[in-house]
């Protein structure tokens, strides 16, 4: 076994000194509490911190290079996102299979369950590179100026190059994420964070004997990255260790039925996201026909909120694998224990947050200000503000969003939170804010349905959560006894 697996199912010693054992029993967290639950999420947060502070910097760094290309970035991302989402989801929803496996004990069936990620991200990968030809029809549909389409266009094209490294990411962290080893994750990810964020500000402004590729330069920076974080994760995958304890090489052939369970379960939590971003894009698509101040404030709000968020997605993913693992050993009690004692935590996070937001929102704004158009970047800012006491108010209820989703997903309860996903999101949302958009009304008004949105989901999750449906489900085959 590897290091953190010994150390999370040993028993101490009978032969150290009873002050000793008394000692290091004080230092075990107890099961289903918060030092358990932080010490997985930790490294899972800072790693999520990692991709804020990756996609912050690009938004600074081209808001200063040119506000457009600042502001046609986040639909160039939303379209990525569109299918993109869906394909991350399902290549690591590994991660739960792994978890459930080790929580029964079961660790030679590992390998294999990764492997069967890793052939449908080879899969997907592939396939998004159609988003390089449809890319300008699919920005086309957003009716926004000719300028800011040039831009978005070429984004979406770099973005569709980085799909297949980091789909791979997604399946081959699960593996680590399910069984625990959190901070080899974190390792991945600092080490692609960190060539991205190096190679955009030279490959934005021109440095170092580069030349200045503007919004072109930050899409290759994370194609670059996301590469070198994916042979990265290869080669930790396939060490010694990890081939001889989970069949990480000896595993690689692919399983029908395993990979149709992943397609089973994995499928509908990546449908989820996919419509989830879908809500999200049609809602950013059509704000931008309120103009470019309104396009330019609904990006800086959310790239904003996604300062809080996706943190708080890490602490998300430490629930699912507890909840995985609690099923795997039978013991849904401790799962349903671990999902409250996080949303506590979320709760308490995205208070903090929502305070912060309220009571300095200027502050944030003045960020992204570039000198050389501070005149133009006016009309923007000033509705920033306003936006985001929206997010304050959403972020308390997406805490409960949040916790329960993923719990659910732990469990393998993904059909419903994607059926809800879609009949909530667009008579809530979607619909009225395109009614405001028809009318010339007020950007306040979408953000105010967005919020309505999120409040329902919450509630709906909870509800689904509480009923107790979960507790019986499981994604892993049943073992089979052989006799002696």
């Amino acid at each position: 076994m590897d290091r953190m697996d010994t150390a999370e199912f040993s028993l101490v010693p009978s032969h150290l000194p009873e002050a000793t054992s008394r000692k290091r029993k004080r230092r075990t967290p107890s099961p289903g509490g918060s030092r358990e639950l932080l010490s997985l999420a930790a490294p899972l947060i800072v790693s999520q911190s990692f991709m804020t502070v990756q996609v912050f910097v690009d938004t600074v760094l081209l808001s200063w290079y040119d506000p457009r290309a600042m502001a046609a970035s986040f639909p160039a991302v939303m379209w990525f996102w569109l299918p993109f989402g869906l394909l991350q989801v399902t290549a690591g929803y590994t991660s739960t299979f792994v978890a459930q496996y080790t929580g029964a004990g079961r660790p030679h069936r590992v390998g294999p369950a990764v492997w069967q990620g890793i052939y449908f991200a080879v899969f997907a990968g592939l396939l998004m590179l159609l988003l390089v030809p449809a890319a300008p029809f699919l920005i086309a549909l957003g009716g926004h100026s000719p300028a800011l389409q040039a831009l978005e266009v070429a984004y979406l094209r770099c973005l569709a190059f980085a799909a297949l490294p980091m789909l791979l990411i997604a399946a081959i962290n699960g593996f680590f994420s399910g069984r625990g080893q959190t901070w080899t994750v974190l390792g991945i990810e600092a080490f692609g964070t960190a060539v991205n964020v190096a190679l955009a500000f030279l490959l934005i402004f021109g440095r170092a004997g580069f030349a200045a590729r503007g919004i072109e330069g930050a899409g290759w920076a994370t194609v670059i990255g996301s590469g070198a974080s994916a042979l990265l994760a290869t080669a930790l995958l396939l060490r010694r260790s990890c081939r001889d304890h989970y069949g990480t090489a000896s595993g690689w052939r692919l399983e029908r039925e395993l990979f149709g369970r992943l397609m089973k379960y994995g499928g509908p939590a990546g449908t989820q996201v996919f419509l989830d971003v879908l809500v999200w894009n049609l809602f950013v698509q059509l704000i931008g026909r309120l103009g470019e101040a309104a396009m330019g404030a609904t990006t800086l709000t959310a790239r904003l909120n996604m300062i809080a968020f996706v943190p708080m997605m890490g602490l998300g993913q430490a629930i699912c694998i507890l909840v995985g693992q609690r099923l795997g050993a039978e013991r849904p009690d401790l799962a349903e224990k671990s999902a409250y004692v996080g949303l506590k935590w979320m709760f308490g996070y995205m208070s903090a947050i929502a305070v912060v937001y309220l009571a300095c929102p200027n502050l944030f704004v003045s960020i992204f200000e570039s000198g050389r158009d501070a005149e133009d970047f006016a009309a923007v800012a000033a509705l920033v503000p306003g936006l985001l006491v929206c997010v304050a108010i959403y972020s308390l209820a997406d805490a409960v969003n949040v916790t329960f989703s993923f719990a659910l997903r732990g469990a393998g309860d993904t059909r419903f939170v994607t059926v809800a996903t879609f009949c909530l999101a667009w008579p809530i949302m979607v619909l009225p804010t395109y009614l405001v958009v028809r009318a010339g009304g007020s950007v306040y008004w979408t953000w105010w349905f967005a919020t309505a949105h999120i409040f329902t989901m919450a509630g709906c999750f909870y509800l689904r959560f509480r009923a107790g449906k979960w507790k019986s489900m499981r994604v892993i085959e049943p073992e089979i006894e052989t006799s002696a």
